[in-house]
């Protein structure tokens, strides 16, 4: 009995515990059974194909809505119809990934048990997920998770697809969503991908390639291993015929068909960079952007956003055109300058150190034949086969001889750098900052990222000239017509060390007006700008212009010594094309921009760029980066590099009988010429190859060079040979069909005066070497008459009224109406009648005797003004009138600018005193020649031919 009642007692303690568990288990299924039900429920949306919200890639578009390109990265997805795709398509997949597909109800216990038993006996037999389970896993599970649970759950969503979908839909998700290359998913952005054409026009081998991708998208990438591929797409082909999907010819041809086309040479990269682009260098700068602009949970991968931005198509297209052959260009013209200068090296130098190293016995550095041929053989292995073998080690798996090819591509590629010529363009539009055109480099792709345009750390060189010749301009210690001479000439920094520039191919120019310095690009008058303005004065400038405020920045690009007024500093294209708009803009700032505004996927405004640069504009203190009188004076100089300095020669087209490039026709046909303004650069060891330059509409900046330093273009690749003429040819493209339009002149502060081209002063009758009408600052303007010229009558001391003894008149009418004093003889010296022939003869005897009487001094004197009345009127010598100008009586200055009489040079008859101007004289002028020297601190006779001068006492001014 006591057993008994033991084993009752087991019995219920068994029994309790397995109703506890019972309950525990009931419980847990019922929890887990709720939540499920509850996840069915809430991604029930999410279970609807129609109603899913898939990665959509984000449409750049230009200025005028046309589609750029489309960002993707590494969802590139393109969704398409299953009834679009072709039967050996689908019959493919099904055969590789699920033969049983329609048959059952969303998974296989056959392909379980396969995929287990392959897993214990480690055998590779295939994975036990169905195409339902598998689409179920990529929208609902993790599945680079290895673990039961992860399986389970999977099942779970397969069993609810199948309850929702037919089997169609669910094939037509699998065949759009899943990973298929690359960086692409669904079999329209793959085949887009591998074949260039759509899924639509698969062939039967091509669609085997992309079955085998769904396994395994890097191993059987037939870009990377085609060995691989071609070996995989075998057996899926064998598979479709043994399952009755194509006849054996069918697979045979097509096979054979593919692989006989195949592109050996071609490199497998993400799609994102085979991505269909109109301008990738420009596409890359706004991906950038958007990186500092986007955040928290916007990706724009994915997201679909649309980005207006401010790019051109036209600019861009003829900014890939034109750089593409100034590309090429230089780098022909590279190769043959340094092969010509090997060969120099090899026939002249190597032969000299070899023979001094065999008199000094200098076996280390002795050019043996054996070395000359190792290092030639070198090079041609790192150059020419290489690429070659490194081809072969990826086509056949050699992992090797990858490695040592990829040392050998690292080398190529340091040497590259440093002669390969690279090159980048940027464009900007003057008054709204719109970035139209980018080229960052010779070619975009996974190896060559680096957007030069914007990204580069380059010397401008004499590009960088004008921005502190704006300085210079406005210390109004130099004006455009300041004299300056070029001469060798050793400049001192502030540590005391030596810097003795040189000019281009080490010419000397002698004089030079400030105007011929910037157009010319000459050295040492620029330098003697920077003397003459400081330091100071010059980097602030050039930092305001170029936008760089951070003072420690400023530091660091802007050495305080002589050299960086040649352009020593460092910069990018979009930097420069800033300063020059600057000028374009009458002064004003131009913030570049790129992207204007993004929209979401429903087209609501999310970011507005733009907006926001034109409030900081707005709110700063000043919008004039420099004065509009500035930015005017700085284009008129720098128009005369266009027509006739380092930018003359690109601006004409030798096509066309020479003709000016940026001539264009109106509306109505007629001819017009658009303004134009620029500047070269080129810097000292010919490293590098600038244009710069700039229309009332855009600007635009070009370079040319090494990504590396340590070579040089040479002499005959420079900023105007190279630069120049992409510069010209580009900005003649975008200019097609534009109206003209000028550059628009301050209404006030501005004074134009023509002067002689070589003293920059005032210029006389006498002035034949030139002339040039300039603007100036008001008062800065010249106030004496050319002392380099012809007679004496235009010299400081002719035309100085207060300090001469005389007053001329060159007006025969009015000399005759003139009622002139009556002259005490006495006053008179005595003289012979010998004399009295002599003295209305123009010897140099006569002249010097007439200097000895005439005071003469250089002194700067309003006296010589435009007298009012006639000759009865009194003058008040300190009337507030304009000073001597020069050139035709009634020039006015500036538009809107107070007008100025400038003193006549004619014979022509006037009508009142008002013209007196020369020495007064008592008989017809004799036609003598004009002297083509001038005569130092002497004032020769007045008029030549004349023999009789007034006292230093004048009636006429009495």
């Amino acid at each position: 009995m006591g057993h008994s009642r033991r084993s009752s007692a087991v019995s219920g303690i068994i029994m309790r515990v397995f109703a506890f568990f019972a309950v525990i288990t009931a419980v847990v299924i019922g929890i887990g059974l709720g939540l499920s039900l509850a996840g069915t429920a809430n991604v029930r949306n999410q279970e609807n194909f129609r109603e899913f919200a898939p990665a959509l890639p984000t449409k750049i578009l230009d200025a005028n809505g046309t589609l750029i390109t489309e960002f993707s990265s590494d969802e590139k997805r393109e969704m398409v119809s299953l009834s679009d795709l072709p039967r050996h398509l689908i019959y493919a997949v099904l055969a590789r990934e699920d033969p049983d597909f329609y048959n059952h109800k969303g998974f296989s216990v056959r392909a379980i048990a396969r995929a287990a038993a392959g897993q214990l006996l480690r055998k590779n037999w295939g994975g036990g997920s169905t195409i339902t389970q598998q689409v179920a896993g990529t929208l609902y599970t993790d599945r680079t998770e290895k673990t039961i649970r992860r399986k389970v759950v999977e099942l779970w969503w397969a069993f609810q697809m199948e309850r929702r979908y037919t089997k169609n839909e669910i094939l037509e998700i699998y065949l759009n969503y899943m990973i298929m290359g690359p960086g692409v998913y669904g079999v329209e952005a793959a085949s887009n991908y591998f074949f260039n054409h759509s899924a639509r026009e698969i062939s039967l081998a091509e669609a085997a390639i992309l079955v085998i991708q769904l396994s395994s998208p890097t191993r059987y990438n037939p870009l990377n291993n085609p060995n691989e591929a071609m070996a995989r797409q075998e057996v899926v082909l064998d598979r479709m015929v043994e399952l009755g999907y194509a006849t054996r010819e069918e697979a045979d041809t097509s096979f054979n068909e593919y692989w006989d086309n195949y592109d050996y040479t071609r490199a497998s990269t993400a799609a994102y960079y085979n991505r269909v682009d109109a301008a990738p260098w420009f596409s890359e700068y706004v991906r950038r952007e958007l990186d500092g602009m986007m955040y928290g949970t916007m990706d724009y991968y994915r997201d679909g956003y649309t980005v207006h931005t401010t790019l051109n198509l036209k600019h861009q297209e003829a900014a890939a055109k034109f750089m593409k052959e100034g590309l090429k260009k230089a780098n022909d013209g590279f190769s043959s300058s340094s092969s010509a200068r090997l060969v120099q090296a090899e026939r002249t130098y190597i032969p000299i150190v070899d023979l001094l190293t065999l008199y000094f016995d200098l076996e280390d550095i002795h050019a043996t034949a054996s070395a000359q041929t190792e290092q030639k053989a070198l090079s041609r292995y790192t150059k020419t086969i290489n690429p070659i073998v490194d081809m072969a080690a990826l086509a056949f798996g050699i992992q090797d001889l990858k490695v040592i090819t990829n040392t050998a591509y690292a080398d190529l590629k340091t040497s590259t750098e440093q002669n390969v010529v690279e090159g980048a363009l940027i464009a900007i539009e003057n008054d709204t900052g719109y970035i139209t055109a980018i080229i960052g480099g010779s070619k975009y792709d996974e190896g060559n990222q680096l957007i030069r345009a914007t990204q580069g750390n380059i010397q401008p060189g004499s590009s960088f000239k004008p921005l502190y010749y704006s300085a210079a301009i406005d210390s109004r210690k130099l004006t455009a017509s300041s004299l300056i001479y070029d001469v060798p000439i050793v400049f001192h920094n502030e540590d005391g060390t030596p810097y003795i520039p040189l000019n281009f191919r080490g010419e000397w120019k002698g004089s030079v007006l400030v105007y011929e310095a910037l157009m010319h690009s000459m050295n040492v008058p620029s330098l003697k700008v920077l003397d003459t303005i400081g330091f100071d004065a010059a980097i602030d400038r050039a930092a305001a212009l170029l936008d760089i405020t951070d003072p420690n920045q400023i530091r660091r690009i802007f050495p305080r010594v002589y050299p960086l007024g040649l352009g020593i500093i460092s910069a990018n294209p979009l930097q420069m094309a800033r300063a020059f708009a600057v000028f374009a803009n009458q002064g004003r700032d131009v913030s570049p921009i790129a992207i204007r505004s993004v929209e979401d996927r429903n087209g609501r405004l999310v970011l507005d760029p733009e907006r926001e640069v034109r409030q900081k504009q707005r709110q700063k203190a000043n919008i004039q980066v420099i004065t509009p009188q500035n930015a005017y004076i700085m284009t008129s100089m720098l128009k005369k590099t266009v027509e006739q300095g380092t930018l003359a020669g690109p601006s004409l087209n030798p096509a066309d009988n020479w003709s000016y490039k940026f001539s264009f026709k109106d509306e109505k046909g007629k001819s017009f010429r658009m303004p134009m303004a620029g500047k070269t650069g080129t810097p000292q060891n010919w490293s590098d190859a600038w244009a710069v330059g700039y229309s009332p509409y855009y600007t635009a900046a070009i370079w040319f060079g090494f990504d590396k330093p340590g070579n040089s273009l040479g002499v005959n690749l420079t900023g105007s040979t190279l630069a120049g003429p992409v510069w010209a040819d580009f900005m003649r493209e975008v200019h097609q069909g534009l109206p003209l339009k000028d550059f628009i002149k301050p209404s006030s502060g501005l004074i134009d005066v023509t002067v002689c081209t070589k003293s920059g002063l005032l210029r006389t009758p006498a002035c034949n070497q030139g002339e040039v009408t300039l603007p100036f600052l008001e008062g800065t303007q010249p106030g004496e008459y050319c002392n380099i010229h012809g007679s004496a009558a235009y010299t400081p001391a002719a035309v100085n009224f207060r300090g001469s003894s005389t007053l001329g008149l060159d007006n025969d009418t009015l000399l005759r109406s003139l009622r002139m004093p009556a002259l005490d003889l006495n006053l008179l010296p005595e003289t012979r009648p010998e004399d009295r022939q002599n003295a209305s003869r123009n010897t140099p005897a006569n002249r010097a005797a007439n200097s000895r009487n005439t005071r003469t001094n250089n002194r700067n004197t309003n006296a010589n003004r435009p007298f009012e009345g006639d000759e009865d009127t009194d003058i008040n010598p300190d009337a507030d009138l304009p000073g001597p100008q020069g050139g035709p009586p009634d020039e006015t200055v500036g538009e809107g600018a107070r007008e100025i009489m400038l003193p006549p040079f004619s014979s022509e008859p006037a009508a009142d005193a008002a013209n007196i101007r020369a020495p007064v004289r008592s008989s017809p002028p004799k036609a003598d020649p004009v002297d083509a020297e001038p005569v130092p601190n002497t004032a020769a006779d007045p008029v030549p031919g004349y023999g009789l001068e007034l006292p230093a006492y004048n009636p006429l001014l009495d």
